[in-house]
């Protein structure tokens, strides 16, 4: 198998689709491969190495429908009620309907955060919902680097000023609905989101490279980002959504949709711990049930609809609670057992976990738009085939 791997993994970097690749399966928490191909940092000839810190972005998404589920199961937070509750910014929202600014027929629910139903987008410039997200992320940007960045708490009151783009509930869409429960998190726990998590969730997995920063000592090991840009990887400094590049300080601003960097073995334990249950080598970290709920999805048909025209590879698949999760294997484009789970980030992180063969699939890349699918389906189908 580790041939097969290597030699997809090498022809992918060759051929200019990443600088380098940190790949990673385990089966039943035991380690089947790990494979490293490449640079994460070109200019200075580093390597791709086991411990290399990546940017996870959207990868960050099911930590924090983890630290949400532990205060569901607290009696902290919950699901069904109107995130006006936690979040008082969030009352007398509306919805922008054919042009028309009008009230939602109802509140957002914690359920419909989870499930990236709430209406909430992420910026684009064809909803007025879309450009206003894009002047609030505008000005995240512009002041990142100031003596006034941004916080989480003034991120969530800004986006609660704008439209929705629909009803709650009524579609589906990919947006800020992570940083507003990240934003739900601090409030309902009077902590920092990355506080929370290192407490609840990262020291616990002994997940000691994660967090919201990279200390000044791990610096060297963090990968650079890059893109294709004359016919050639170059390195591109992005403040996306913004997460500061450098990394260097814990951020004002901690984004519960795209904010963490980790290492392939720390996100591993995190796996882990979902395909164990919530239980980690002997510790219930997350109640069995509360993991249950967040591996089972929840979308609608129409919803569904709107998740497989966003993503292609998605035949087959519900989400929910920022989780894809297969239903239907035959319609898939990579080999998954029903009930397969996972997600992956802007930059080219993938996380899968197969219940059905206690397998964990994880990759690392660090490239602008990822580009990576065909990688990560050729890996995934291997593994498939060779350890189960």
């Amino acid at each position: 198998m580790y041939d097969k791997i290597y030699n997809a993994i090498k022809k992918a970097v060759d051929s200019g689709v990443a600088s380098g690749v940190n790949f990673l399966a385990l089966k039943n928490g035991r380690e089947i491969i790990s494979c490293q191909y490449g640079y994460r940092d070109i200019e200075n000839q580093k390597p791709m190495t086991r411990n290399t810190i990546l940017r996870m972005y959207s990868t960050s998404k099911p930590v924090t429908a983890a630290a949400a589920m532990l205060l569901v199961s607290r009696g902290i937070v919950d699901i069904g009620e109107d995130i006006s509750a936690y979040l008082p910014e969030f009352k007398n929202m509306h919805v922008n309907k054919n042009g028309r600014r009008v009230p939602v027929q109802r509140p957002i629910t914690v359920k419909n955060l989870l499930n990236m139903t709430s209406g909430l987008p992420y910026p684009d410039e064809n909803t007025a919902g879309g450009r206003q997200c894009s002047t609030v992320f505008w000005n995240l940007d512009n002041r990142l680097y100031t003596d006034k960045p941004m916080t989480t708490k003034e991120f969530s009151e800004l986006i609660a000023e704008n439209d929705l783009c629909f009803d709650p509930g009524e579609r589906f869409m990919y947006g800020v609905s992570a940083d507003i429960l990240g934003a739900l998190i601090e409030r309902t726990t009077d902590m920092k989101l990355g506080e929370f998590m290192q407490k609840e969730l990262f020291e616990p997995l002994e997940m000691n490279d994660t967090g919201f920063y990279v200390p000044a000592e791990k610096a060297d090991r963090t990968a650079k980002v890059y893109d294709f840009i004359d016919g050639h990887l170059s390195e591109v400094k992005t403040n996306h959504l913004g997460i500061k590049y450098t990394l260097d300080i814990p951020p004002a601003f901690e984004s519960g949709g795209a904010g963490i960097c980790s290492t392939l073995d720390d996100y591993s334990k995190f796996a882990e711990m979902l395909l164990g249950n919530g239980n980690f080598r002997g510790r219930q970290i997350i109640p069995e049930k509360a993991v249950k709920y967040m591996i089972s999805g929840g979308l609608t048909d129409i919803q569904k609809a709107d998740l497989q025209a966003g993503w292609g590879d998605l035949y087959g698949y519900t989400y929910g609670n920022m989780l894809r999760v297969c239903e239907d294997e035959s319609k898939a484009v990579v080999l998954s057992a029903k009930g397969e789970y996972g997600w992956n980030g802007w930059l080219g992180t993938y996380f899968s976990n197969e219940p059905a063969y206690g397998i964990t699939v994880l990759m690392g890349v660090q490239r602008i738009g990822g580009d990576t699918g065909v990688l990560v389906r050729k890996l995934k189908n291997i593994v498939m085939c060779e350890a189960t």
